[in-house]
């Protein structure tokens, strides 16, 4: 025959109340060498899931409450270094798009502003085919 532990709770409240001594010594075992959680959880008579939640609260590191401040040191300021003259942004006004017949019902479509150079070799290129 194999004995069971049975807790009887006879007080009108239902929740245990766990000190922090006895979550601290329940984690702990759980880092012992060849410990078994859910071993220690039914032990104890509760759900694992609590005793890795206790073990994840216990076992958080908290950052610091305070900001830490860096050194600063205040010098003079420097001259600007030269630099060529920034690029003018040109402005760009609603494109309407171009269509160019190369035959064969072949049709090319590009913006109006396009670049000149590179729509002369991309002809170049097509014209060959």
């Amino acid at each position: 025959m194999t004995k069971h532990q049975i807790e009887v709770i006879t007080s009108v409240e239902r929740r245990r109340r766990w000190s922090r001594e006895e979550k601290e010594r329940l984690v702990a075992a759980t880092f012992e060498p060849g410990a078994r959680v859910s071993e220690i959880a039914r032990s104890a008579g509760i759900h694992v899931s609590q005793l890795f939640r206790w073990r994840k609260e216990l076992c958080q590191v908290s950052a610091p409450s305070v900001p830490q401040l860096v050194p600063v040191e205040i010098v003079e300021t420097l001259p600007a270094p030269a630099s060529p003259e920034p690029p003018v942004a040109r402005s760009r006004k609603k494109a309407s798009m171009v269509t160019i017949e190369l035959g064969g019902g072949r049709r090319l479509r590009v913006e109006s502003d396009v670049d000149t150079e590179a729509l002369a070799r991309i002809l170049d290129v097509l014209e060959r085919r």
